[in-house]
Order: structure tokens, then C-alpha cells, then sequence
């Protein structure tokens, strides 16, 4: 292939920064999982990024709830954020290829990532908005998907999408 053709086409591929969710919901690490839970239900979304004095430091979603809380009979009213979210964070920076932002979430197992910019939190994607948007990355799930089993989080998004 010439290099303008290559030029051409990778100036082409999408980036994350063209599919991320620009409004991210946060809730400061020091909440309680009860009021992380009211927020994702207020605002109808599986995820928060927590946050300490405005930095992104961890990610809780509904199956940390589940695992980490539910399960253990633990006291949501008591229990705080910082003791149940993921961290630390896994990003992407907006300019990733989204194939590579595919390939890190699988390599890490995960299904969202925060989008940041010089240490800034300016979004975040999911497994399920960039399979959605992108039939290529369809392609490369398919890929990863023949070398090695999918991780049990993504074999859902896989399966509906990758068929």
C-alpha cells in the first residue's frame, strides 16, 4: 500500500474522542455506595467515575455493587465509594485509535473507559457505544475473540454484536 493511500486511511479510522459520552457523571470517593446507587438510578447509567478533589481515581459500576457490596451483605448506607470502586483508573486518551482502545479493554477485561486529556477527566466509552458505532471493531473483536476467550465481562457485547 503507498503511504499517502496509508495516510489516507488511518486519517479515516475513528478515535474515541469521536464516539466517548462528553458528560460524565462523577461522585466524590468519600460517598456512600447508597448514594452512588441513587445517582446511576437518577441518571440511568451503569457507572460513576469517582473522584477525590476533582482527580478521576476509580470507576464504580453496577457489577462492583453486585460483587462487592450485595454479595457480601455489606451496608450501603455505611459503605463507602472508595472501599468497593475499581481502581486504579484504566484510561484512554481521546486521539486512541478506537481498535486500540478495543484491544486495552479486552487485554484488561474491562467494558468502560474514562477518556482523559493532560490528567483530565473529558469522557468515557464503552465496549457496547464503540461496537454500536464502529462495524471494523467488530472485525478486531473477532480477532481477539479467535486467539483467546473472551473475558467473561465482554462475552455479552461479543455475542449480541459479533455473530
Amino acid at each position: 500500500m503507498s503511504r499517502k493511500k496509508e495516510d489516507k486511511q488511518s486519517d479515516m479510522s475513528l478515535k474515541v474522542r469521536d464516539v466517548m459520552v462528553k458528560e460524565v457523571i462523577t461522585i466524590d470517593e468519600e460517598s456512600t455506595v447508597k448514594e452512588a446507587a441513587e445517582v446511576m438510578n437518577k441518571f440511568e447509567i451503569g457507572c460513576l467515575i469517582s473522584v477525590r478533589k476533582g482527580k478521576a481515581m476509580g470507576i464504580i459500576t453496577e457489577r462492583d455493587l453486585l460483587k462487592r457490596v450485595v454479595a457480601d451483605e455489606k451496608d450501603a448506607a455505611k459503605t463507602m465509594v472508595k472501599d468497593v470502586m475499581t481502581s486504579p483508573l484504566v484510561v484512554a486518551e481521546p486521539s486512541m485509535d478506537l481498535g486500540e482502545a478495543v484491544k486495552l479493554m479486552f487485554k484488561m477485561k474491562i467494558k468502560k473507559l474514562p477518556v482523559v486529556d493532560d490528567k483530565r477527566l473529558v469522557g468515557l466509552v464503552s465496549l457496547t457505544d464503540i461496537a454500536r458505532f464502529q462495524p471494523q471493531v467488530i472485525a478486531i473483536l473477532k480477532q481477539l475473540a479467535a486467539r483467546q476467550a473472551a473475558p467473561k465481562s465482554m462475552k455479552k457485547v461479543i455475542d449480541y454484536y459479533v455473530v
